[in-house]
């Protein structure tokens, strides 16, 4: 079985990796270039930006922030944000990212994901679920967790997998940002009805949080960012407790 990975997430709206609760109070937490960096020194296995503004006016800038990432950085990483068609996702690839990962505009079109996974392989298409539950099922939302729609989390991985998606990245919007931990069990269900692998996103607030998604949850992967973003932990110390709590994690 392969080895569980950390993927540290860098929000980015103008250039600059930014942290806030739900995209409001934003601060400026680094250069996402400076700060991927340090999260691949200390042992992150791979990297998510998320380009939270995602404006027309906006993409070549993030384009250009892609290739420098790339230039800079020997791990893996995948670009995320407003990707609505097969042209968005080519033109972040082609700069170097090495997956891209899309959400709502999957929920509006599913054949987005058969089509971008066609063209480049389904390894590099991730699919970002968010989801809450609603009269006691999981329901899939869309823009923050604002919007519901009439999609049920197990259904609609089952769906995106058999049309092309490599990963599924699943967040829970009753747990993100509240540092509880995860829905473990859910985790669990998702992770025995798939065979592509599930990264756990929102809901950390300790090492041990982790250690239950990634053991009890069986996720395949930990998404994070405040905690290494304000020196919570780092990469390294994380990967350490893991391994001494019996997580399999690359050291």
């Amino acid at each position: 079985m392969p080895a569980k990975r950390i993927i540290p997430c860098l929000d980015v709206k103008n250039g600059r990796t930014v942290k806030g609760v739900n995209f409001e109070g934003l601060a400026d937490v680094g250069d996402p270039v400076e700060l991927g960096a340090r999260y691949a020194a200390e042992g992150a296995d791979e990297l998510v930006y998320l380009d939270i503004s995602a404006s027309r006016e906006e993409r070549n800038t993030f384009t250009d922030l892609v290739r420098r990432i790339a230039e800079r950085i020997n791990i893996p990483f995948t670009v995320g944000g407003g990707i609505a068609s097969v042209e968005d996702a080519a033109r972040l690839l082609e700069a170097g990212a090495d997956k891209i990962t899309v959400n709502t505009a999957a929920v509006n079109n599913p054949q987005l994901v058969a089509d971008i996974a066609a063209r480049y392989g389904r390894q590099f298409v991730v699919v970002a679920i968010d989801a809450k539950q609603v009269d006691g099922s999981w329901m899939v939302t869309t823009h923050g967790g604002s919007r519901i729609t009439d999609k049920e989390l197990f259904s609609w991985a089952k769906e995106v997998e058999n049309l092309g998606a490599g990963e599924i990245m699943f967040t829970s919007m009753d747990h993100d940002g509240t540092k509880a931990g995860y829905p473990c069990e859910t985790f669990a269900r998702l992770c025995d009805s798939l065979s592509i692998p599930v990264i756990a996103s929102g809901g950390a607030g300790s090492a041990q949080d982790i250690v239950r998604v990634l053991d009890e949850g069986k996720a395949d992967a930990a998404l994070a960012a405040s905690i290494f973003h304000y020196g919570e932990t780092t990469v390294g110390k994380l990967k350490k407790e893991l391994k001494e709590k019996g997580i399999d994690v690359r050291l």
